[in-house]
């Protein structure tokens, strides 16, 4: 039965009948409920039953291990700067490329997105959403051939978070802001996934994103104790729940890890490597357990992803050094050891390529590092 809310609110609520349930034994319960761990340095894994153990290829990963957890464990937003944008056609806004990731929600009309380097301008429509990569330039606009006006001067002629600007024709309304993350997480997170992310609005998961934003607007709209907290938190779930989005809408097929991870063979090698890391793999092994020759498995993987598959794992080690000399107090050859280095100094040089210092430099710039609020225009 449905009752409407007090006065005061304007949602509905649902009251559900009462039904009995018999009463249930351990017994029964027991083989249909899987215990869920955190794994601090590994995200989130689920413990296998004796017969997966037994019918897991050898070297490969449980079947609970989600390396796209595994990912984003690490990742840290330190602020999210948000924007409501009213614009009448002709319209049309051009920020150019900034340290920061930009995200928007299109509640309303339609617009054309584009973006530095992509060939095509993005059609967008209301409950689209989008994820640009940092450093990238951004315009969008009512049609693809409208002038597009300088972002950063208009945003300063905003009243609080609403900007209207326009020509007084058709609306659109868009929900747009930057995430802020930590130089180095952020920076690694990205190389991990496409320069532009799309969610369309007829996905099954574009309401959760609706939700999750709604309370970002509300957050943004009050100066309640903790609210930056909430907010942060918000922002970091908002770009996991885009990403997945995106991944389980088909839009992983292009290039890269995403891709790869939808690729059953190729998915089992990954999940193998992040389970593992300080495994002594070799292409060999890998291909066992993709169930593929060494050939094959070497080419798809190259063609998938974009890299080598001994590249991939040296930066997934590389990624993981990085959050155990930031967020850990493990010496450096205990560091060394637990990404698959024997030697402390094949260790420092393997580390140097990839993040262009020293694993003592890293911990030190890292944690000189402090929070601080995002600056410039959304988009």
């Amino acid at each position: 039965m449905r009752t409407r809310c007090p006065a005061s609110t304007s949602c509905w609520t649902t009251r559900l009948p009462t039904v009995p349930f018999a009463p249930v034994t351990r017994i029964m319960w027991e083989p249909l409920f899987r215990e869920v761990q955190y794994v601090p340095s590994g995200g989130l894994s689920v413990p296998e039953t004796p017969d997966e153990v037994s019918n897991r290829p050898d070297g490969a990963a449980p079947s609970g291990v989600d390396p796209f957890s595994d990912v984003f464990t690490a990742m840290r937003v330190r602020s999210a700067l948000y924007c409501r944008m009213e614009a009448t056609a002709p319209w049309g806004v051009r920020f150019p490329g900034s340290p920061h990731a930009k995200f928007g929600l299109v509640t309303r009309g339609s617009c054309w997105l584009e973006v530095t380097g992509q060939p095509k301008a993005i059609p967008l429509r209301g409950g689209d959403c989008y994820v640009v990569a940092a450093g990238l330039g951004v315009t969008v606009r009512d049609a693809p051939r409208t002038r597009a006006q300088d972002g950063e001067a208009l945003i300063r002629t905003k009243t609080g978070d609403l900007l209207r600007f326009g020509g007084g024709g058709a609306a659109t309304q868009v929900i747009t802001g930057l995430f802020e993350f930590d130089a180095w997480s952020g920076q690694s997170v990205f190389e991990l996934l496409p320069s532009v992310l799309c969610v369309r609005g007829d996905e099954a998961q574009a309401s959760a994103l609706g939700a999750t934003l709604n309370l970002l607007a509300l957050e943004t709209a009050t100066s309640a104790i903790g609210s930056p907290v909430v907010i942060n938190r918000l922002a970091e779930i908002l770009f996991v729940q885009m990403v997945r989005a995106h991944y389980t809408s088909g839009g992983a097929g292009e290039l890269g890890w995403l891709a790869a991870l939808g690729n059953a063979p190729l998915g089992a090698a990954l999940r193998a490597m992040h389970h593992a890391p300080a495994q002594p793999w070799s292409v060999e092994a890998l291909a066992r357990i993709a169930g593929m020759s060494r050939s094959a498995f070497a080419l798809h993987f190259k063609a998938k992803v974009g890299e080598t598959p001994l590249e991939y794992l040296t930066r997934w080690r590389m990624y993981k050094a990085g959050c155990l000399l930031r967020d850990g107090d493990l010496g450096l050859a205990e560091v060394a050891d637990a990404v698959g280095y024997e030697s402390a100094g094949a260790f420092n040089r393997a580390f140097q390529r990839v993040h262009a210092r020293t694993p003592g430099e890293f911990r030190r710039f890292i944690r000189q590092q402090t929070p601080s609020s995002a600056t410039g225009a959304p988009a």
